[in-house]
């Protein structure tokens, strides 16, 4: 079958479906490949670099998708690409099912099987086909890189001969995909960072990362990532006039906002409100990653940036993955190479469209002439992170039985062991000569008081003890030396190991201790 890739036709779009990269591996799936002429210039890859690894190149977009078996695009297809498809083909694509309902009927009718990226459940094994988390981890990243753009300040604090410059403080709302890649570029680039999200489980994420996390006075019982496939659910009334409350708190203080939170098949939620944005300081940048479902911001406008009458600068972008269309399109080929490799079990080049996978099923919109969106909920539930398990103090009774049932615990393992042990010396008492025997209890005994004596000591310790041990390795070595001109084989191998190993002991320990040193020297 033959997988092609055409030129993107929404206005500004620079992303391609497929880099020459992702070409080779789905080659090595069996497939052949095709992708219009210039599809990928706008994201850096010349057609040549294509023909390099066996892409055939197609003049027209009429002739690219009459030719392919499976059409894989980044945007959501107009009209005129979906009356290209037909019976049996399949389309790979970002495809807005919940608001395109036209589009689906469109499908179902030509009988064409689609795929829309972003329905991809989030779920572990899906991560790698993960379109929306891609595309996020771009968005957030370029959020902090415009907003410093249109800021008049550094980031970071700093104090030179001319005044001290204070750092600027950001606020992110939600903490997402999107948001955790905003906090990331927002901390490593010195600003002073806070952090917003429903989620309970997204606090100890955010402080990982360096930036503080916003607690409101309030409790609500929400519902975990796992319950609402990763994603935000939707806050109580009394919820939201709290978190509100706060952002107005904060308002005054902060220098750029960085708003992204969404909520599946729903607007975005407006967060921050008119007289939040008044009550900035002139010279302060709100990002709006939600613009494109409406905006978390009063005042955002798709695609665009405003100024407000208090000199706010706010930005309504929804092409922030295409201003990086080069990385943008390594991330989202990559995700449709591996939805492909799923597709494809045998590699044998021909799709396997099992509507009994989660991830297939999942993300499938329309199917042999039906449509099959909205989805079942996937068997496996997304993976939340799981609240903390309250420690309590142990009593002095319990700590003491907790005492004695280790000690018999140890004293079972070693009556056990030291049966094993004599069971072992009295079978090999019954075959051996009383020469090698005298050598195997003293080597069994050193073994087992060596074990006893090492082992019992805690982890933290060993570094200190390694003199001793080395020590102790040296009398090793001069034993096994004596016995190596024994007569018996097996005594001279045991000999063999013996000084074998006490030398890595001896060697080991000597460069250990050379590097605690170093630790300790002045440069």
């Amino acid at each position: 079958m033959k997988i092609g890739t055409p030129k993107e036709v929404f206005e500004g779009e620079a992303r391609v479906a497929m880099t020459p990269d992702s070409a080779v591996q789905l080659q090595k799936l069996g497939y052949t490949c095709a992708i219009e002429t210039g599809a990928g210039a706008a994201a850096g890859f010349a057609d040549a670099t294509y023909e390099a690894v066996g892409v055939e190149i197609v003049k027209t977009p009429a002739a690219l998708w009459k030719a392919a078996d499976i059409v894989a695009k980044v945007r959501q297809p107009t009209e005129t690409e979906l009356k290209r498809m037909t019976a049996g083909k399949t389309l790979i694509s970002f495809f807005n099912p919940g608001g395109n309902e036209a589009g689906m009927e469109l499908a179902r009718s030509k009988g064409a099987n689609v795929i829309a990226m972003e329905m991809v459940p989030r779920i572990s094994r899906a991560q790698k086909m993960d379109a929306l988390s891609s595309m996020a981890n771009i968005a957030g990243y370029r959020a902090v890189i415009e907003a410093g753009n249109n800021f008049g300040r550094f980031f970071t604090g700093q104090i030179t001969a001319a005044g001290k410059v204070p750092p600027a403080k950001v606020l992110v709302v939600g903490a997402g995909v999107a948001g955790l890649a905003a906090i990331g570029a927002s901390t490593s680039l010195g600003a002073i960072t806070y952090a917003f999200d429903v989620r309970p489980e997204a606090a100890e994420q955010v402080e990982s990362m360096g930036a503080e996390f916003v607690y409101l006075d309030f409790e609500e019982s929400q519902q975990d990532g796992a319950a609402t496939g990763g994603y935000a659910a939707v806050s109580s009334p009394e919820f939201r006039e709290a978190q509100l409350a706060k952002f107005r708190e904060l308002a005054p203080d902060v220098d750029i906002v960085i708003t992204t939170a969404l909520i599946p098949n729903r607007e975005a939620p407006k967060l921050w409100l008119e007289d939040m944005v008044a009550a900035m300081k002139p010279g302060s940048v709100i990002i709006d990653l939600a613009a494109e479902k409406g905006g978390n911001v009063e005042g955002t406008v798709m695609d665009e940036k405003v100024v407000t009458e208090n000199g706010v600068t706010i930005i309504g972008y929804t092409d922030f993955p295409s201003r990086m269309a080069a990385q943008a399109s390594t991330l989202y080929a990559t995700n449709i190479r591996h939805m492909l490799t799923d597709l494809t079990p045998e590699k044998d080049g021909q799709i396997n469209h099992d509507m009994e996978d989660d991830v297939i099923r999942g993300a499938t919109v329309t199917f042999e002439k039906e449509i099959t969106f909205p989805p079942p909920p996937p068997k496996v539930q997304a993976i939340a992170a799981q609240p903390k398990k309250e420690v309590r103090e142990l009593t002095p009774e319990e700590k003491r039985e907790q005492e004695v049932e280790a000690f018999k615990q140890q004293t079972k393992n070693q009556v056990t062991l030291l049966a094993v042990g004599g069971a072992l010396v009295l079978f090999v008492g019954l075959f051996a000569p009383a020469s090698f025997m005298q050598h195997f209890i003293v080597f069994a005994l050193a073994c087992f008081v060596g074990f006893q004596v090492i082992w019992g000591v805690a982890h933290s310790l060993h570094t200190p003890l390694m003199a001793v041990t080395n020590a102790i390795s040296s009398i090793i070595i001069l034993g096994a030396l004596m016995q190596i001109g024994s007569g018996s084989f097996l005594v001279i191998f045991l000999a063999a190991l013996s000084v074998f190993m006490a030398g890595i002991n001896i060697f080991g320990g000597f460069l250990v201790t050379r590097r605690m040193l170093a630790m300790f020297q002045k440069s």
